[in-house]
């Protein structure tokens, strides 16, 4: 580690790995990497990260439960406005170890273009 704010990623941890059911690459290169992200209703993903922040494209939407690797919840989509109504396209920031619960009644299917740093 280079300075004391530069993230650790393990990668066992990455979501191709560690949540394998729920994600899938579309594409690769040193650049980005494209991410295609599947939750059904009512399923739990495996505590995973995504290293590089990037474009998220809503496919289809549902609401959600993040929560960090010790079970805290990190975000509830059902009490952010903003996620109320999102917009089909959004930016996402790396992040950390967590799990995503689809808590809604329609499956989460996300595109994701990671940009490499």
């Amino acid at each position: 580690m280079s300075d004391s704010t530069e993230q650790v990623w393990d990668e066992n941890l990455d979501a191709l790995v560690a949540s394998a059911q729920h994600h899938r690459l579309l594409m690769e290169n040193d650049k980005v990497r494209v991410l295609e992200t599947i939750i059904p209703a009512g399923e739990r993903t495996a505590i995973h990260t995504h290293q590089w922040a990037g474009v998220l494209h809503i496919m289809s939407w549902s609401h959600f439960i993040r929560r960090d690797d010790q079970g805290n919840i990190l975000v509830d989509s059902r009490t952010v406005e903003s996620l109320q109504n999102p917009p089909k396209v959004m930016w996402g920031p790396a992040l950390p170890p967590h799990t995503f619960e689809n808590v809604g009644d329609q499956t989460m299917h996300i595109v994701a273009v990671e940009l490499k740093s």
